[in-house]
């Protein structure tokens, strides 16, 4: 890459995948598991994985929001921040004319 800022852009929109993708797992196997998800080996992985970021969901939510619906609301917060970093991304490549291509 030649731009810092395509750099930074992009490691945070890995970061943001990565975040996405590990609550969306932690989900199936919660549902597969029962309740005997917190005995699951990858289901308490995808826990050490999304817990700082449904920490830091619950610092900036109001405190009506139940616990219950923090990984709910975790998910559409890390979708809209993608969306954003996928406009930003473009918009740099646009910018420094660059021929960014996702791969």
């Amino acid at each position: 890459m030649n731009s810092p800022e395509l750099f930074i852009i992009s490691t945070l929109k890995a970061l943001v995948e990565i975040a996405t993708l590990s609550l969306l797992a932690q989900g199936v196997v919660g549902l597969l598991s029962g309740q005997a998800r917190q005995q699951n080996i990858f289901y308490r992985l995808f826990q050490t994985v999304t817990n700082p970021v449904i920490k830091a969901v619950r610092y900036i939510t109001p405190r009506f929001i139940a616990d219950a619906h923090l990984p709910l609301v975790t998910f559409f917060i890390l979708f809209w921040m993608w969306i954003m970093l996928i406009y930003a991304k473009a918009s740099v490549c646009h910018a420094q004319h660059l021929a960014c291509f996702s791969r």
